[in-house]
């Protein structure tokens, strides 16, 4: 990441676990204008257009493009955020910090109907 100092060329890619918060400033850094300029509903449209391509994947691909996917699909995902103006570590340590959002248990025990 960069700090104060250095310029946006100065940054090195993320190695070992990228939390959320870091992933999403990684494709900040990388795509923000573009991804501004493309704006929520044509961001949205490469995003549903990454999950398709993980579906495939699901059904029929290897185990490399699964991966590969399953990335995408997150880091349409954080550009999404970012252009929305919602930082994802935050939601989602909202949401699920403290367990299910339908029972409140870290081991849910909702009725398999429910969504929680």
């Amino acid at each position: 990441m960069t700090d104060k100092n250095s310029s946006e060329n100065d940054s090195a890619p993320l190695a070992g676990d990228v939390g959320f918060r870091q992933l999403q400033q990684l494709i900040r850094e990388m795509y923000f204008e573009k991804d501004e300029a493309r704006g929520i509903e044509g961001t949205f449209m490469w995003l549903m257009e990454e999950v398709g391509e993980l579906s495939s994947a699901l059904r029929g691909g290897t185990h490399q493009e699964r991966k590969e996917e399953f990335a995408d699909v997150i880091a349409w995902l954080a550009t999404i955020a970012n252009v929305a103006g919602i930082d994802l570590a935050d939601a989602l340590n909202e949401k699920y910090g403290s367990g299910c959002p339908g029972c409140g248990k870290f081991v849910c025990t909702c009725d398999d109907a429910e969504k929680p």
